[in-house]
């Protein structure tokens, strides 16, 4: 079941698509059938810069333990690096 519902948000970083490097200005994060993935659904999130065009984008299709998995790593390296070194105020 797929439940429309999309979390977008501004990010400031890059990604390396089929193009090479690129800056990211935005981030989606949805729950959709998988297209790549070996499932029926998966969590779907795609770091792109809409003003380039379709081939700034980098996708990812994970399942849902994946993709927790992945937030709670994220929180976990931020944790233990030293405070705002990788803050954009750095």
């Amino acid at each position: 079941m797929c439940t429309y519902l999309t979390e977008k948000i501004t990010v400031d970083g890059s990604g390396k698509g089929a193009r090479g490097w690129f800056g990211a200005s935005e981030a989606i994060v949805y729950v959709d059938h998988a297209v790549h993935a070996p499932y029926t659904h998966t969590v779907n999130i795609d770091l792109l810069n809409p003003g380039i065009g379709p081939s700034a984008r980098v996708a990812m299709e994970l399942t849902e333990e994946s993709a927790l998995a992945l937030a709670d790593a994220i929180h976990q390296a931020i944790a233990s690096a030293p405070p705002k070194i990788a803050s954009k105020d750095q």
